[in-house]
């Protein structure tokens, strides 16, 4: 009998001791399902420090996929991802081995003890992990809590997901085609109509140095997220300016009404503070309406999905 395989892809940058501990705790998890054949798929995102030697010695199958650049993690997942599809995966269907691809972060943040139960949940759907329980500063617990509320509010969706997931073979194509994909892993694929599915997870302990991840880099990957909605937040904000527009018409009747037909005191302020509030939520209807017929116009020409732009990004000279 043929064992499944699961792929873990996940991208470094740097982080080499970190990714050293990851790959062995993987090894753990191959040790004790033998059913299942374990691989990892490192994307090098142009690391400017040398790779340690220990990372090619390991119990399993390790490649590492050297970028020509950096380009940030969401689009070294999105090179991973294709490369896994047009490389890997189509080549163990031929031989009838079915399996998924886990995308993990390798800082130990994401744990590989939970890989198992993902897989074995991930069926016909992609599983993510949920963290139900965070180890991060209070800052972190703040800043991520009015992120998810003002994502909520500008796209009208939730979104409590990240890179931690395990994909199917059967959807790995799918994934691997998104457009947004490029720019948001997760956010691509709550978007999208693919099925998915979560499952409760704490979040792990750094393995070691620091993140590479600061305060602008966190907000930038947060307006990411949002940005693939942007058909829906221009829908949101043009409803909201309606909305608006007819409470400040409301109002202004309501004004004029008081000063002609009784003799109720009507500050002066108050006219003019509803005329600047009423010409401020036009102005923002007309612009969010044009900026969405213009984007809405480019729908007519068709683009069809590059499913080789990876090969643009990756350096041949490859390890592993």
């Amino acid at each position: 009998m043929k064992p499944n395989e699961v792929i873990c892809l996940t991208p470094v940058f740097n982080d080499w001791e970190s990714l050293s501990i990851l790959l062995s705790d993987i090894e753990k998890q191959a040790a004790l399902n033998n059913e299942y054949k374990f691989r990892a798929i490192v994307i090098n995102d142009g690391s400017t420090e040398p790779m340690t030697k220990e990372i090619l010695e390991k119990n399993i199958d390790v490649e590492v996929i050297n970028l020509k650049l950096n380009i940030g993690h969401q689009r070294a997942i999105a090179v991973g991802l294709q490369y896994i599809s047009n490389e890997i995966v189509k080549e163990l269907k031929i031989k009838g081995i079915s399996g998924h691809v886990v995308v993990l972060d390798g800082d130990g943040e994401d744990k590989p003890s939970d890989i198992m139960s993902m897989v074995q949940k991930a069926n016909n759907e992609i599983v993510f992990a949920k963290r139900v329980k965070r180890s991060e500063g209070i800052r972190f617990k703040i800043g991520y809590y009015f992120y998810k509320l003002i994502f909520k509010l500008l796209t009208g969706k939730a979104i409590n997901y990240g890179n931690f997931s395990a994909i199917p073979f059967s959807l790995i194509k799918n994934v691997a085609l998104l457009p947004n994909i490029w720019n948001h892993y997760a956010g691509s694929i709550v978007e999208s109509r693919i099925k998915f599915s979560s499952y409760p997870t704490e979040r792990g302990n750094r393995y070691a140095g620091k993140s590479k991840m600061n305060t602008m880099n966190l907000i930038i990957h947060g307006f990411s997220s949002i940005s693939i909605y942007f058909d829906r937040l221009c829908f949101r904000v043009l409803k909201f300016s309606f909305i608006s527009i007819l409470l400040c018409s409301a109002l202004i009747s309501f004004v004029l009404y008081s000063r002609l037909f009784t003799d109720n005191a009507i500050p002066g302020w108050a006219s003019s503070l509803i005329l600047i509030a009423l010409s401020i939520v036009v102005q923002l209807f007309s612009v969010t309406f044009i900026i969405l017929l213009f984007q809405l116009s480019t729908r007519r020409t068709i683009s069809p999905p590059n499913k080789k732009l990876y090969l643009d990004f990756i350096n041949r000279e490859k390890h592993g």
